[in-house]
């Protein structure tokens, strides 16, 4: 492994200054591992590379426990790879194991803010606020600043989706590893693409309410003005529909009606009084 500026390796003489005194400056990671430890030799490459990444945001600082037997003592090291982050000389997180690479990238995010991460905290408040093209300004900047952080492809995600351009939002979130468009926040987010395009390329509301008085049964209003429901935060009455075309029409769409609940309840965050009452009653209809 090249040497870096931002690794280094622990040893019973300079762990006071490199980690109890050095975590009072900059977060330090330290990686307890073993030279017979399979996992460890798959987990170090993947610190390394993140470790350079980060440019010093924070200090990744091994230490073998073969060599140094009565620091992996002194933390009570039982099972390796064990990396625990330090901070003013304690340890304030953990992990075990050989995780995958997004798991770490989460651990570090939660733990060491990038400044990238002001930006788009600014970003998205001005997006709630309706400010958009300041919010896009902000986002074009983090953009550059860090082109491959899952928080700003997603950022712009939302971004594309509130000026309704919702083919580029998607792309930009299709893009991702898959484990990471496997996460809630982006399946929710492909969901709300995915009806906010149904609801454009429908009939209009009353145009479709229109349709469903004389013709009750309808599958295709239902699930289009279930679509327009939901963008327009109408959650309850959405599911309604949706329900509604469960019970008449398992074939529209491929079962279109109850995939679309299921798609509502990851938007709501799969809790709440009102995901409940719907995936009981969604249940009695299945069973």
């Amino acid at each position: 492994m090249a040497e870096s500026p931002h690794i280094i390796e622990l040893t019973q003489d300079n762990f006071q200054q490199v980690v109890i005194q050095g975590s009072a400056a900059r977060p330090v990671l330290v990686d307890f591992w073993a030279d017979w430890c399979a996992p460890c030799r798959t987990l170090m490459p993947l610190l390394a590379k993140l470790a350079d990444e980060y440019q010093g945001k924070f200090l990744l600082a091994k230490l073998n426990t073969e060599q140094q037997r009565e620091l992996a003592a002194r933390f009570g090291i039982r099972s390796l790879p064990t990396v625990k982050l330090f901070r003013n000389g304690q340890p304030v997180d953990e992990f075990m194991g050989a995780l995958p690479e997004s798991e770490i990238r989460a651990f570090l995010e939660r733990n060491i803010p990038r400044e990238v991460d002001l930006l788009l905290n600014q970003a998205e408040k001005l997006l709630l606020q309706g400010d958009a093209a300041q919010a896009g300004q902000l986002l074009e900047q983090a953009n550059r600043m860090d082109p491959n952080y899952r928080r700003v492809s997603i950022a712009y995600a939302r971004y594309k989706a509130t000026l309704g351009e919702l083919a580029d939002a998607e792309r930009l979130l299709m893009e991702l590893p898959l484990d990471e468009q496997l996460k809630p926040d982006v399946v929710s987010m492909l969901a709300r693409i995915h009806f906010d395009r149904t609801a454009q390329e429908s009939p209009t509301v009353a145009t479709l309410q229109q349709t469903l008085q004389r013709e009750p049964a309808n599958s295709e209003a239902l699930y289009q003005l279930a679509s327009h429901r939901i963008m327009e935060g109408n959650y309850a009455e959405a599911l309604e529909l949706l329900l509604t075309l469960m019970q008449k029409d398992r074939q529209y769409g491929d079962d279109a009606g109850r995939k679309g609940i299921l798609q509502v309840f990851e938007m709501l965050g799969n809790e709440g009084d009102l995901v409940k009452r719907y995936r009981s009653r969604m249940f009695n209809i299945l069973h």
